[in-house]
């Protein structure tokens, strides 16, 4: 017997990115969900019913007049898998965090069971006046997940955090939050990812770098976003669209990285490495392109060491809090993962075995994660958010219970 379709009502309120919600629409329908849309009356001046209707393959209504035998106000909600506000403007947040139910989506709100999303957009001002912060704070504190709007351009000329992450991302939130069933046991936590590779200027046009592509990092952001955590992830020179939800610190070098992870891990009741971070760099850096002279070999590159980020998070830490390694390995794989696990003074290490067509820039990975007391879990290749949840699942167990307010 076929498993029904997960069942999805996507709310739409009244802003501009209204738009970017038929692509929501549009991924979800076709990956098998089935989709009631449900607008408020004023987001359907930025995009019509029949729109709505034509990509859902249902009837559309704002109003809870509409089909009143099927009291379509209590049985959305109640029936819903998942309910997901995309954009969810200042004005409708306002309504969720303090039960109105004046149309049909704040009463679909009010009566659902399920795991309820809202992904706010709109001008900068209006995110971060306290009013919304004290009901996005409202309604996070319920239970509900609010994804942290991209930074970027808003309307008109205005640019800041405000606007709604990419549909594809959105996506990915409510493909996983529906695989957890809402679990949200990194609610409250801050915690900070790194990700991708570093790289190490010899000269205006070439660096020393690696092969990462930052997917693993990306996955565990991504995942830590739906589990309900708030997420900065310090990104390394990758060309991958920003996760819905979390806060990126874009950098280049290890140094940078080394300012950006221990500025945002003083804060982070989690720290995971994910980065591959070069362990040297040039000692000197040249102003001007190196050229090459015929019949004479280059100058020899001197490097000198790299912070170890890893070791001074693991040997300076707040208290409580969970660090995470990761381990590239070629040879002796658990040997020398067990070595640096007890060198680095972190909880839990991630020992992946690299090479050619392994990890670095594949969508799967396989691999064994040490603790430091004692544990050994063997991870099975599979994709690299399969594994992003095991290492969220050994961090939660991990973490000090929140201190009361």
């Amino acid at each position: 017997m076929t498993s029904p379709k997960p069942r999805v009502v996507l709310g739409v309120s009244a802003g501009i990115a209204a738009y970017k919600a038929c692509e929501l629409l549009r991924r979800l329908t076709e990956s098998g969900h089935d989709v009631t849309v449900v607008p408020t009356a004023d987001a359907l001046r930025f995009v019509g019913e029949p729109t709505w209707a034509a990509l859902s393959g249902k009837p559309v209504s704002a109003q809870v007049w509409d089909g009143v035998a099927d009291v379509p106000h209590v049985r959305l909600g109640q029936n819903a898998d998942l309910v997901f506000v995309a954009p969810a403007t200042a004005d409708l947040l306002a309504k969720a965090a303090h039960g109105l139910a004046d149309d049909l989506l704040t009463n679909t709100l009010l009566t659902a069971r399920c795991p309820v999303v809202f992904a706010p957009a709109m001008h900068t001002e209006m995110w971060q006046h306290p009013a919304t912060q004290a009901n996005v704070a409202m309604l996070r504190d319920r239970g509900a997940i609010v994804v942290e709007p991209a930074s970027g351009r808003l309307t008109g000329k205005d640019t800041g955090p405000g606007r709604l992450p990419d549909p594809a991302e959105l996506f990915e939130v409510a493909r996983h939050v529906l695989a957890r069933g809402g679990a949200r046991d990194l609610a409250g936590r801050h915690v900070v990812v790194s990700a991708g590779g570093t790289r190490e200027a010899i000269d205006p046009v070439r660096f020393i770098g690696n092969r990462s592509s930052g997917l693993q990092g990306y996955a565990l952001a991504r995942t830590a976003v739906t589990r309900g955590a708030r997420v900065t992830l310090v990104s390394a020179n990758v060309a991958l669209p920003d996760p819905a939800g979390a806060e990126i610190v874009a950098v280049g070098s290890a140094e940078e990285m080394h300012k950006a992870v221990v500025s945002a891990a003083a804060s982070a009741d989690a720290v995971v490495m994910a980065a591959a971070v070069a362990d040297f760099r040039p000692a000197g850096y040249r102003d001007s392109k190196i050229k090459k002279t015929e019949g004479a070999e280059p100058e020899p590159i001197r490097l000198v060491k790299n912070p170890d980020i890893l070791a001074e998070l693991g040997g300076n830490r707040p208290a409580g809090q969970v660090i995470v390694g990761f381990a590239a390995e070629t040879d002796d794989v658990l040997a020398n993962g067990r070595a640096k696990l007890a060198r680095k003074g972190s909880d839990l290490l991630v020992v992946n075995q690299v090479g050619e067509d392994l990890v670095f820039g594949r969508p799967d990975n396989a691999a064994v994660i040490l603790g430091a007391d004692g544990s050994h879990t063997e991870v099975p290749r599979g994709a690299k958010e399969a594994l992003a949840e095991i290492v969220w699942d050994l961090v939660a167990a991990r973490l000090r219970p929140p201190s009361p307010d």
